[in-house]
């Protein structure tokens, strides 16, 4: 059983931390941060703390992972930091492990919530025994043109400030992935919303429920094999979930990938698996059919399988506490979190 944190308030202090990329400390992109710190102020009443190297800029974040590993190690050992959250994720966080002491994350527990190469820093936290949070980033969702989508603002509210049971997570009723380039002339643009379809069930049948595990499927291939991949006990009876990133992960990739959890026995440890909207629905169809595929190769034709989660690579987004039991109904084609994520 992993750690829950204490959770938010109004009034708490929140750091906010640069694991990976540099990006909101260029200069070019600070108006993005300081629009998103701005909503954590006046959404969620929350007091933001900037973490030293986390606005340094790109050029010295890539140079320095010491010093974002020291600005993460410092986040938990500050006892009036309540929460962290990511700025944006990347694609080298990995370089972080040699400076993690995991102790420091166990001994001083609270919300960390972020997304995509943020998984990396998901799994120091499993590690560590502490549950933390897939869910929205500073230069993403709290940085949305114009506000805050609601749903994401919804979903914020019951899983990061409330000791209630999280509950049925519907699916939105709109979603973008469209990019619009993060020029300040743009901040008052809204992003073309689409209509959302639900939840489909490419398999299984019942209900079946699970500790949520998982991230997204392309940083966990940096991880395999190193001291923070998750023990086989881990998945044993979870409910995985994956999602793609804005690389657009061609359906290749994911069947190599996916017979690689077959033949580890990963997928057969779990109960369920849940997959999120595959950025703009690119390879949509192709995803399907690839997950069908390499489920029929090893026997796995049983095991429940929810597609078009509205989490990681799309707006507006639900947000994942890890080790918080789940429940996949394939009759109904829901999709529900069973607990609180965090303590009362």
């Amino acid at each position: 059983m992993l750690i829950k944190p204490q959770k938010l308030k109004a009034g708490d202090k929140v750091a906010t931390v640069s694991p990976s990329s540099g990006l909101a400390g260029d200069p070019d992109i600070r108006w993005r941060y300081e629009q998103g710190v701005r909503r954590l102020r006046e959404v969620f009443h929350l007091e933001v703390v900037e973490m030293p190297g986390s606005l340094k800029g790109s050029d010295f974040i890539y140079e320095h992972p010491e010093a974002r590993a020291e600005d993460l190690m410092n986040a938990f050992k500050d006892e009036t930091i309540k929460g962290i959250i990511a700025n944006i994720g990347g694609d080298d966080s990995i370089r972080l492990l040699p400076y993690i002491d995991f102790d420091v994350i166990r001994n001083n527990p609270k919300v960390f919530m972020g997304f995509s190469d943020v998984t990396v820093p998901h799994l120091f936290c499993h590690k560590a025994g502490l549950s933390s949070f897939y869910g929205p980033a500073i230069l993403t969702d709290f940085a949305e043109n114009v506000e805050m989508d609601p749903y994401t603002v919804n979903m914020l509210k019951r899983t990061l400030f409330s000791g209630e049971t999280i509950g049925n997570i519907p699916p939105a009723e709109e979603w973008t992935s469209e990019h619009l380039e993060w020029e300040e002339s743009n901040k008052n643009t809204r992003r073309t919303m689409q209509k959302n379809s639900s939840y489909e069930v490419l398999q299984g049948s019942g209900i079946v429920r699970g500790r949520l595990i998982g991230g997204c499927i392309d940083v966990l291939e940096m991880v395999k094999g190193t001291e923070i991949w998750p023990e086989k006990e881990a998945w044993e009876g979870g409910i995985i979930f994956f999602e793609t990133s804005e690389e657009k992960t061609p359906p290749e990739d994911m069947k190599r990938w996916l017979r690689n959890y077959a033949a580890q026995g990963i997928l057969q440890r779990a109960d369920g698996i849940v997959f999120g909207k595959p950025k703009d629905e690119t390879y949509y169809e192709e995803y399907k059919e690839v997950i069908s595929r390499v489920m029929k190769e090893y026997d796995l034709m049983n095991l429940p399988v929810l597609y078009n989660l509205n989490f990681g690579h799309t707006e507006p987004k639900f947000v994942l506490p890890y080790g918080a039991q789940a429940e996949i109904n394939c009759s109904e084609k829901t999709f529900s979190i069973l607990e609180s994520g965090v303590k009362q």
